[in-house]
C-alpha cells in the first residue's frame, strides 16, 4: 500500500482518474453496437458477412480517427482534446437515437461510434502524462484498464435494449457521456511532460520509423483481438451455442473485464520485468488460446474458459506495449500513442470480418480463430528480432525503463 501511495504522490492521480473514467465511457460507447449485435441483427436479419461488417465498422473507424485527435492534442492540449471529443459523441449518440431506422444508417451509426474509440492515445498520454518513466508503465495501465467499459456495455447494454429497445440506448449513452465530461472539467489539469515547441514534423516523425511500425502490428494483434473479439463474441455465444441475447452479452462481460483487469498487471509486470519479455509471454499464450477455442466450438464451458484466459493475455500485453511506448517517444508520446493505437484498432476491425466469413463460407467459426493465431505467432518471431536492437539503443534488458 505504502508503495501505491508513493506511486500516486509522483503525479497528478485527479488527472489519472479522469483520464480513465473518460476512456472507461468512451470504450463503453464504442462497442455499443457489438454489445446490442443480437438484437441489432434480429431487428435487419443480418447474414453472417453483414454481422462482421457492421460490427468492424465503429472498430475501423475508431482507429481512423485516433491519430489526428492525437496531433490535436499537441497543439489545443489534451485536456481539451478530450473535451472536444466527449461534446462530439453526444452529438452521435443522439444521431443514434434520433435517426437509425435502417441497415444503412446502422453503418453510418458505425462510422458515429468511431468517434469514441478515438480516445485511446489521447487519454493514456494525459493519465501518465506527470508521472516519472519508472511509473509510467503502471499510469499507462491503470488509464487502459478503462477497457473495463467494454464490459460494462456488454454486460448493461441488452438488458437495456431488452426492456427500452436498443435504439433508445444511444440516448442514454449520450446523457451518460456528461459524467466524464463534468470530471474531466473539474479534476484534471494539463500535464508539462511535452515539447510545446516541437514541429509538426517532429510530432509524426513516428510514422516513418521501423520501431512505430513494429509497435503497431503487436498491438493490432493484443488490442485489435481484445477489441475485435470483444465486439464479436456477444455474436458467437449467441449464434453458436443458443444462449439467450442477455446471457451472451454476460459471458462476453467475463472475458472483457478479465481483458480490462490484466491491462493494469501488464503495465505493473512490465515496470519490473520489461514490456519486451511480457509481450514474448502474452503472444505465444494468445496463439494457444485462439487455436484450442476454435476447435472448443461444441463446449459452452470450455469455450468460455480459454476466451477468459486469452483475454488476460492480451490486455496484460496491452499494458506491456504501453510502458514501452514512452521509452521511445518520451516527448511525443500522445501522437506515438494514437498511431500505434490507430494501427493497432484497425486490425481488431479484421477480427469480426474474419469470424464472420469463416462462418458464411467454411460453415464454421474455427478458421477464424486460427488465422489470428497464426497472425500472433508472427508478431512474436517480429518482437524477438526486434528487441536485439531496441536493448542496445532506448531499453534495457527485457524492455525496463534506463534510469538516468
Amino acid at each position: 500500500m505504502a508503495g501505491f501511495r508513493s506511486f500516486l504522490n509522483s503525479g497528478h492521480s485527479p488527472t489519472l482518474f479522469a483520464s480513465f473514467l473518460y476512456f472507461a465511457f468512451s470504450c463503453c460507447i464504442w462497442v455499443l453496437n457489438g454489445a446490442m449485435a443480437p438484437f441489432i441483427s434480429e431487428t435487419f436479419n443480418l447474414s453472417p458477412a453483414q454481422k462482421g461488417l457492421m460490427l468492424s465498422v465503429p472498430i475501423i473507424a475508431g482507429a481512423l480517427m485516433r491519430f489526428p485527435l492525437g496531433i490535436l492534442s499537441q497543439y489545443i492540449g489534451r485536456k481539451k482534446a478530450t473535451l472536444v471529443e466527449m461534446g462530439l459523441i453526444a452529438v452521435a449518440m443522439m444521431f443514434g437515437f434520433f435517426f437509425v431506422k435502417s441497415f444503412n444508417d446502422l453503418l453510418a451509426m458505425g462510422v458515429l461510434l468511431g468517434i469514441a474509440g478515438a480516445s485511446f492515445g489521447v487519454a493514456l498520454s494525459l493519465g501518465a502524462g506527470s508521472f516519472p518513466p519508472q511509473h509510467k508503465g503502471l499510469a499507462m495501465g491503470l488509464v487502459g484498464a478503462g477497457n473495463i467499459g467494454t464490459a460494462v456495455s456488454v454486460l448493461i447494454a441488452p438488458p437495456l435494449a431488452q426492456a427500452f429497445g436498443w435504439v433508445a440506448v444511444y440516448g442514454l449513452a449520450a446523457i451518460a457521456i456528461c459524467i466524464p465530461m463534468v470530471v474531466m472539467i473539474v479534476f484534471a489539469k494539463e500535464p508539462d511532460d511535452l515539447d510545446a515547441h516541437a514541429t509538426f514534423k517532429e510530432h509524426i516523425a513516428c510514422l516513418f520509423e521501423k520501431d512505430g511500425w513494429a509497435f503497431s502490428l503487436i498491438y493490432a494483434i493484443t488490442f485489435g483481438g481484445f477489441i475485435g473479439l470483444a465486439t464479436f463474441l456477444p455474436t458467437y455465444y449467441y449464434d453458436q451455442f443458443g444462449v439467450s441475447k442477455v446471457q451472451a452479452g454476460q459471458l462476453t462481460m467475463l472475458a472483457a473485464f478479465m481483458g480490462a483487469a490484466l491491462r493494469v498487471f501488464g503495465g505493473w509486470i512490465s515496470d519490473r520485468w520489461g514490456g519486451i519479455n511480457t509481450l514474448s509471454v502474452v503472444l505465444l499464450t494468445v496463439a494457444i488460446t485462439l487455436v484450442l477455442c476454435g476447435l472448443s466450438g461444441g463446449s459452452l464451458v470450455a469455450t468460455t474458459l480459454l476466451v477468459m484466459l486469452c483475454f488476460s493475455a492480451l490486455g496484460a500485453g496491452n499494458g506491456a506495449l504501453f510502458q514501452l511506448v514512452p521509452l521511445r517517444w518520451p516527448l511525443s508520446t500522445a501522437v506515438a500513442g494514437s498511431m500505434i493505437g490507430e494501427f493497432g484498432a484497425l486490425g481488431g476491425g479484421l477480427v469480426p470480418n474474419a469470424m464472420g466469413l469463416s462462418k458464411q463460407y467454411a460453415g464454421s467459426y474455427a478458421w477464424g480463430f486460427v488465422v489470428f493465431a497464426v497472425l500472433a505467432l508472427g508478431m512474436l518471431v517480429m518482437l524477438r528480432v526486434m528487441q536485439l536492437r531496441w536493448t542496445r539503443t532506448w531499453a534495457e534488458k527485457g524492455g525496463r525503463a534506463r534510469m538516468a
